[in-house]
C-alpha cells in the first residue's frame, strides 16, 4: 500500500522550535513528528510513501537517508511554492498513478503535524465497501472549522470559521458538523477529477465533487486517541500524553 505524508509547512506556530528545522522533524519524547507518522504507516502495511517538502527539504532528506527511510521506499515531492493539501497531492500524483494499470487501490493521505491511534484499516475498509472517492477520518469535538455530513456520514458541506455561514455542497436535512482531523484514505480515480491548479485545498476538491454527487464518505473516529500539532503547547500536551501511554 502506499501513502502521501503532508510536511510541507512552515510551521511557523511552532517557533522556536521550527527555526532551524522543519517542523517534521521536531520531536516529541526523543521521536520525530516525521518518524511517529512513518513508522504508523510502515506497522499498518505501507510500503511506499511520497513526502512533500519545501521548508527545510534538505535537511528532510539527510534525516531520511540517514534511517535509512525507516525501511520504505520514499521519495520526495519538492514544492518550490508552498501547494497546500490539494496543489501537494496534486503535484505528487504520478506516485499513485505508476504502475496501476487500472487499479484502484487506495493510498492514504496523512498531515505529519498530527498524532492519533485512529484505525487506518477501518479506514480502507469503509472506504472500499462503499467505493468511494475518499474516505476522511472525523471526530465530534469543538472546533471554529467543521465539515458538514447527511445521515449516511456522507460530504455535504463545511463551516470555515464560527461568524462564517455554512457552505452547502449537496442540500440535506438535518446536517451534523464533525471535525476532520487530517487523515484521508482515497482511490486514485480522484487525481484524475482535480482540475484546480496552484496552490488549493483538497477540502474544496472535495466539496466541488460532492457538489457533483460523488461520494466523500466520513469515518467516525470518535474514540481514538488524536492531537493536533500546530502549536506549541500541543506538543508539549502530546509530550505528556505519550508518557502516560495515551498513544505509542
Amino acid at each position: 500500500m502506499k501513502a502521501m505524508v503532508l510536511a510541507a509547512g512552515l510551521g511557523t506556530r511552532l517557533r522556536p522550535l521550527t527555526d532551524h528545522q522543519p517542523k517534521a522533524l521536531v520531536e516529541i519524547d526523543g521521536r520525530t513528528l516525521l518518524e511517529i507518522t512513518l513508522t504508523r504507516l510502515r506497522d499498518f502495511g505501507v510500503r511506499e510513501v511520497i513526502i512533500n517538502v519545501h521548508h527545510f527539504a534538505d535537511t528532510i532528506e539527510q534525516y531520511l537517508h540517514k534511517n535509512d527511510n525507516f525501511g520504505l521506499r520514499i521519495e520526495l515531492s519538492r514544492e518550490e511554492v508552498l501547494l497546500d493539501t490539494g496543489g501537494g497531492l496534486k503535484k505528487a500524483g504520478w506516485f499513485f498513478l505508476e504502475g496501476a494499470k487500472g487499479s484502484d487501490e487506495p493510498f492514504l493521505l496523512h498531515n505529519v503535524d498530527v498524532i492519533s491511534t485512529i484505525d487506518f484499516g477501518g479506514m480502507v475498509t469503509l472506504h472500499k465497501k462503499n467505493a468511494a472517492l475518499a474516505t476522511l477520518a472525523v471526530q465530534e469535538r469543538e472546533t471554529s472549522r467543521q465539515l458538514l455530513f447527511n445521515e449516511k456520514i456522507q460530504l455535504c458541506g463545511r463551516r470555515a470559521g464560527w461568524d462564517k455561514a455554512p457552505e452547502i455542497a449537496r442540500p440535506s436535512a438535518n446536517l451534523k458538523p464533525l471535525a476532520f482531523t487530517g487523515i484521508h484514505c482515497m482511490s486514485p480515480r480522484l487525481l484524475t477529477f482535480m482540475t484546480e491548479d496552484g496552490a488549493f485545498s483538497i477540502i474544496d476538491t472535495y466539496l466541488r465533487l460532492a457538489a457533483q454527487g460523488e461520494l466523500i464518505q466520513g469515518f467516525r473516529a470518535d474514540e481514538f486517541y488524536w492531537r493536533d500539532l500546530g502549536k506549541l503547547e500541543q506538543v508539549q500536551q502530546a509530550a505528556q500524553d505519550y508518557k502516560n501511554k495515551r498513544f505509542i
